[in-house]
């Protein structure tokens, strides 16, 4: 009994293999949603900014910290003709260069630094300014709540308000309470 080798074969190797189908756009074939976008990187020391190619000779630009470079790195990405600009920071540097950008008429959108961990391709703080401008610039980036000015000024008050508090002591709150002098 002369049996075929094909019909002893499961199923699944005599089928022919199907190609899997790419669920996502090539990131360089998605279209571009904020043409005026800029990537910055934020750091304790210096910031590094990434303006779209072609507005500028130097696209990057590293600023240090100091009030007067923020407003600065403002003027320049105005004269880029920049209206938004993604910024990823891990501490507290941000804030001040937040407002600035606001008071500018620039549109600032905070990145979560952990969200951008887990997207690959850059390596240093020169290629993550480009990398941000090019994911902010094709809508990949999503903001972080932030408050109105109004709210985080009365926020503001309201945190320093708790540290004096913490740091008067109950003693000191109950003698200014009652009109004791501190020697009872």
């Amino acid at each position: 009994m002369d049996v075929p080798q094909e019909d002893h074969l499961p199923a699944s190797k005599t089928t022919p293999k199907r190609r899997r189908r790419n669920k996502g756009m090539c990131l360089e074939d998605r279209p571009v949603l904020e043409p005026n976008a800029a990537g910055i990187d934020v750091g304790a020391r210096e910031m590094f900014v990434a303006v779209p190619p072609g507005r500028d000779k130097n696209p990057v630009r590293i600023f240090a910290t100091f009030t007067e470079d923020l407003e600065r790195l403002a003027d320049w990405l105005l004269q880029c003709g920049v209206t938004t600009v993604a910024l990823e920071s891990t501490g507290v540097y941000w804030i001040s260069l937040y407002e600035i950008l606001e008071q500018r008429g620039i549109r600032p959108c905070l990145v979560n630094a952990r969200h951008m961990k887990n997207v690959p391709g850059r390596r240093t703080d020169w290629h993550e300014c480009q990398w941000l401008q090019f994911l902010h610039s094709v809508g990949l980036l999503r903001a972080s709540f932030r408050p109105q000015q109004d709210i985080c000024a009365v926020r503001t008050v309201l945190r320093h308000r708790g540290h004096r508090e913490e740091r008067s002591g109950p003693k000191r709150g109950m003698v200014s309470c009652f009109g004791l002098s501190e020697k009872f």
